[in-house]
């Protein structure tokens, strides 16, 4: 089973909580606060694998949750930080943001990580509040969570040859015949449902050969089997076009190739632009010879070798020729993807921290992600922490917009599940 696609939701490890502790010695003239701050969340990371072939390990492992950090103590000790958790995909995986449709990762080489979702940070502990003005403060904070994303991930076939034909032309029984791949073979169509890999060994070097599900016309546009599998061909370095020679079921080669040919470029130019051989399969049988000389007439210009999978007639040639253009291929060209030859760098404007929204005559709702944050670390325990918490809504400019906007004393104003009493006469 081949899965080439898998939808998934990462969450980064909740950041530890600070602590809120004084030290009461004997004989320790020097107390205060002491409460250490919390561990940071464990990061989400994905690792290239070359050992992995496919995307179904992941396939029923639909949320994965990064490690906690732990929690700050007395003696201004900080909580461990959440441990990283790895997770390994193969080379090749593709990894896009669901929500903003951005790519975040393409892993293409062993060992290449990618952080998807970083882990929260730790709440400061009471001792990072002390200053000259307040020598014994008692307020903490929560630690934030970590980021959630919900992802995508993509595995393009990493392939140096992919067999690239109609339904029923042989391609099965050609990767049969020039390695050790033993995929389903039938006289249907559509027989072969998923990629098929093998490995072919020659004197000078060795490779890997997609037998990818056959094409029709309209597969640009997901007609059939659809575009799926033409994607798979877009990192083989050679692209093969597999004829059937025999024509045994009405077919004709001039016009398959040429819908190949436009189904292909329509879906790519870069893909279509490959190098390119044509295997004419299916020597064997009778008539194959005279329809080949007339594809070679109407196709002078293109390489054509002649095969058959039942009898191995041209399969060492066709392994020879094949590991050859390999080696002749930039051992670069399946990554130089133009949508990933750099990074990019996303800058956004700054913008307000907040929205206000007007619900009723004495109800406001206050949003934002940056506010939103500010409420999910401060702990409510104390009047101080209040008062440290309306302090910074006052500083960011929310009591006066509140203000302009036509609130009066005794209002509501609720952040997310919380209210609070707006006053106009509070100097804080």
């Amino acid at each position: 089973m081949f899965i080439d696609e898998v939808v998934i939701t990462v969450i980064g490890g909740h950041g530890g909580d600070g602590c809120t502790s004084f030290r009461h010695e004997k004989f320790v003239e020097m107390g205060g606060p002491d409460g250490g701050n919390g561990g940071k969340g464990g990061d989400i990371v994905f690792v290239a694998e070359e050992g992995l072939k496919t995307l179904i390990d992941l396939r029923y492992q639909k949320k994965i949750k990064g490690e906690k950090g732990n929690n700050g103590s007395g003696a201004l000790r900080t909580g461990a930080s959440g441990s990283d958790t790895f997770i390994k995909v193969p080379v090749g995986t593709t990894i896009t943001d669901i929500e903003t449709n951005l790519i975040i990762g393409d892993l293409t080489k062993q060992g290449e990580k990618c952080v998807v979702a970083k882990g929260g940070k730790g709440g400061r502990g009471n001792a990072s509040f002390k200053s000259n003005k307040d020598k014994a403060p008692k307020i903490s904070e929560h630690g934030m969570a970590g980021e959630e994303r919900k992802l995508k991930l993509e595995l393009k076939l990493l392939a140096d040859v992919g067999l690239v034909g109609f339904p029923s032309v042989g391609k099965s029984s050609l990767i049969s015949a020039i390695s050790a791949s033993k995929p389903k073979i039938a006289d249907y169509h559509f027989t072969t449902l998923t990629p098929n890999l093998g490995v072919v060994s020659t004197k000078s070097t060795s490779y890997v050969v997609a037998d990818l599900p056959g094409i029709i016309e309209g597969a640009s546009n997901g007609v059939g089997l659809g575009d799926k599998f033409l994607k798979h061909a877009s990192r083989c370095k050679i692209v093969a076009y597999v004829i059937d020679a025999s024509c045994i079921e009405g077919r004709d080669l001039v016009s398959e190739y040429q819908i190949l040919l436009n189904e292909v470029k329509k879906y790519s130019e870069k893909l279509y632009n490959k190098k390119s051989i044509v295997i004419a399969n299916k020597m064997d049988i009778f008539g194959s010879k005279e329809n080949l000389e007339n594809f070679k007439k109407a196709f002078p210009d293109v390489e054509v070798l002649e095969t058959s999978a039942v009898t191995h007639l041209g399969i060492e040639e066709l392994k020879s020729r094949l590991g050859e253009l390999v080696i002749s291929t930039n051992e670069e060209s399946m990554y130089n993807d133009e949508e990933f030859e750099s990074y990019v760098l996303y800058e956004f404007k700054n913008e307000k921290p907040y929205n206000i929204t007007r619900i009723d005559d004495h109800t406001w709702v206050l949003s934002g992600e940056k506010l939103e944050n500010l409420l999910k670390k401060t702990r409510f325990n104390s009047d101080e922490a209040l008062l440290k918490f309306a302090r910074k809504l006052k500083n960011m400019g929310v009591d006066d917009e509140l203000k302009t906007m036509g609130a009066k004393s005794g209002d509501t104003v609720r952040i997310l599940d919380v209210e609070f009493e707006f006053s106009e006469k509070l100097d804080y």
